[in-house]
């Protein structure tokens, strides 16, 4: 092992210690909590608000003035003047009623010198309006037939990207709306503040009870707040004020709903352990588990980790043809699905929606020996590249192709070409905000491995992507990309030179503005990298494929090594050997508690038909063996989940067909 570019070493001094990231978004990437900005600390009193409890939850009601509840907008765009490009807003309220051509102010963005509006979330008798100001104008998008004001809770998520809103009412059925104009990129916030209930004026303002007002900034909330065991009050961030029941009716006390006692249960994410919560119940519905906040910490109760027990045959999934790779991905909105890169060009390869529990055919898209695939977003845009690694026909130019999801069709369709030469993979990542795509070249012609590999970069402007850097390589087969800290590595994966496998596979640090060499590993035909973290520690898998020097036998059977980060030589040094066959992939998981590596060894030099094996972490010991499982040609291991299971999915590069094992657990 050799190790490159000295001036790395100096600025990774850091890591373990305290971390300095180079680039921040305008505000944290946490729910922000409306509410909570709005409260007084300690549960004093406010003007114009008074706590009220109805159907089983308190929340706040206006008397007004309408700006009693309001913060400035710097408050929480603590870095830049930007609201999200993408957002989600989840509110929680109980409406009676609404007067008809009436509308209610749930929160508004005003500016604070000229009382313009900039954005504001209201709602009519059945109506939810989302304004915000465009270049044009006021721009509203309008949810028909919603009704809010029926004297019951409801918890609304509105989740907004570019052209598209979706409105999620009490976990149900998402209602998507396509914008004629996106939301801005760029919307400025600065002189601005946030109103609470009103948009500053008495007209407009909410009537009702509100529980729950949160922004999250970067992502849909939905799947965090959903499924939920009370929809109607599904909790993202709700301030502790109005977590604590019952408030106690003076009097009867039979008035009280039977469920409202002095123990409260808290259900879904970690909620905060302070003296206010000393005594409260926390469960956790991802765990599994009942804790005991003691004022400081939560204390487990009963607790249930799940564990891997043993793994079942669960799915023959029958493919287009002999496939090279396989690739599990989840939609927004749409599902969970499985695109296999498959040999034959007829009829090409195949994409799997899971339905029912199970993956079953949804589309074939147009390949050419096609060796890997890879899903990735640029912003609210998806999409799949795939790796040809021949021409559309004899002697034709090997272009590789990245579809695009259509939303209206509900399909990828073909958006760009790039060329490549026998390109054996695809990784896809960003570095401060930009997008990247980088591709392994394999060879050029039947014999030429010391070629170039590419990394792109999308153009926001033009919306494609465009070489941005490239960097020699020697029969290159896999690109993994991760980040320590603030620094962002790329590691290849070398096979062949042209005489041996036995050669140098690189990684690199990003400086300057470019992938720089950083530290040589030594590997024997290796065919992938597989990042992974335990606690703070930070591991490399090397897949090494076979030992070759020009004319001589291959040894197929050979060790594969996982490297770890070593904080004091700041260098990947060797931490455990572990014998493979042909080795070809790893993919590393967690169950519960548990960590998992999982190998797909492919040839012995006499037969494809081999045990893969799954390894667990055993801390001192390394990965210990735990679970074989036969496999034919195996190539590429995924592991995925659904609410059914925990699974994992093989592709076999020698047999059309590829296979689904269910994790079982206890």
């Amino acid at each position: 092992m050799s190790t490159l570019l000295p001036v790395c070493l100096l600025l990774l001094s850091g890591i373990g210690g305290g971390w300095t990231a180079p680039w921040r978004p305008c505000t944290d990437l946490l729910p922000l909590d409306f509410l909570s900005l709005v409260l007084p600390e300690g549960g004093a009193a406010l003007m114009g608000v008074r706590m009220v409890q109805e159907g089983g939850a308190r929340g706040l009601q206006w008397t007004g003035p309408p700006w009693a509840l309001s913060f400035p907008a710097s408050q929480i765009f603590i870095n830049c003047d930007f609201f999200p490009e993408e957002f989600s807003i989840v509110v929680t309220l109980k409406v009676s009623r609404v007067a008809r051509g009436k509308n209610e102010y749930v929160f508004a963005l005003v500016q604070e010198d000229t009382g313009r509006l900039l954005m504001g979330l209201r709602f009519s008798q059945e109506k939810l309006h989302f304004l915000f100001l465009g270049p044009g104008g006021l721009d509203r998008i309008t949810f028909q037939c919603v009704q809010l004001a029926d004297n019951r809770w409801h918890t609304v998520v509105l989740a907004m990207s570019g052209h598209y809103a979706t409105l999620t009412v009490d976990c149900g059925v998402p209602l998507d709306l396509v914008h004629e104009r996106p939301f801005p990129a760029a919307f400025n916030t600065k002189g601005s503040r946030v109103y609470v209930g009103s948009r500053r004026r008495w007209k407009g303002l909410f009537s009702g009870l509100m529980r729950q007002l949160v922004l999250l900034p970067g992502s849909d909330a939905t799947s965090r707040v959903c499924p939920s065991t009370n929809p109607s009050l599904a909790v993202l961030s709700v301030p502790q004020s109005l977590l604590h029941l019952p408030i106690k009716p003076s009097g009867n006390d039979a008035l009280m709903y039977p469920y409202e006692a002095d123990v409260r249960v808290t259900v879904g994410t970690q909620p905060p352990c302070r003296k206010s919560e000393l005594g409260q119940l926390w469960f956790d519905t991802l765990k599994r588990g009942l804790f005991l906040c003691d004022g400081g910490a939560w204390l487990p109760m009963l607790q249930e980790k799940e564990r891997l027990d043993y793994v079942e045959d669960y799915q023959d999934l029958y493919t287009n043809s002999e496939t090279f790779d396989i690739e599990v991905f989840r939609i927004p909105s749409v599902g969970l699905f499985a695109a296999t890169a498959n040999r034959e060009s007829k009829p090409g390869s195949g994409i799997y929606k899971w339905t029912d529990g199970k993956f079953e055919p949804y589309q074939n898209i147009s390949t050419f020996e096609a060796l890997a695939l890879k899903y990735f977003t640029v912003g609210n845009k998806m999409f799949l590249a795939v790796a040809n690694s021949r021409g559309a026909r004899e002697g034709a130019q090997e272009l590789s192709v990245i579809y695009k999801w259509s939303d209206r069709k509900l399909k990828f369709l073909r958006y760009q070409t790039l060329e490549t030469h026998s390109a054996r993979d695809w990784e896809a990542f960003h570095i401060q905000g930009e997008a990247f795509l980088a591709v392994a070249n394999h060879r050029q012609g039947d014999s030429n491995h010391n070629i170039d590999s590419v990394i792109y970069k999308w153009n926001p402007g033009t919306r494609v992507f465009e070489v941005n850097q490239t960097i020699q390589t020697s029969g290159a087969y896999d690109w993994e990309f991760f980040t320590a800290g603030p620094y962002y590595f790329l590691v290849v994966a070398n096979t062949f030179n042209g005489a041996s496998t036995q050669i140098e596979s690189i990684i690199y640090i990003w400086l300057g503005g470019m992938f720089q060499p950083f530290q040589a590993i030594v590997t024997f035909g290796a065919t992938d990298w597989e990042m992974f973290q335990i606690g703070n520690r930070i591991f490399l898998a090397v897949a090494n494929s076979q030992k070759l020097y020009r004319k001589g036998p291959s040894i197929y059977t050979l060790n594969s090594t996982i490297y770890e980060l070593n904080m004091t030589t700041r260098t990947f040094l060797r931490f455990q050997d572990i014998l493979t066959y042909s080795a070809v992939d790893w993919e590393f998981f967690t169950l519960g508690d548990e960590k998992f590596l999982v190998v797909a060894n492919s040839y012995d030099g006499t037969s494809y038909s081999l045990n893969s094996v799954i390894y667990r972490w055993q801390g001192y010991e390394g990965f210990v063996p735990i679970h074989q499982l036969p496999t034919i040609g195996c190539k590429d291991w995924e592991f995925f989940s659904s609410k059914e299971g925990s699974y994992l999915i093989y592709s076999s590069a020698t047999e059309p067909l590829s296979k689904v094992f269910k994790l079982r657990t206890y």
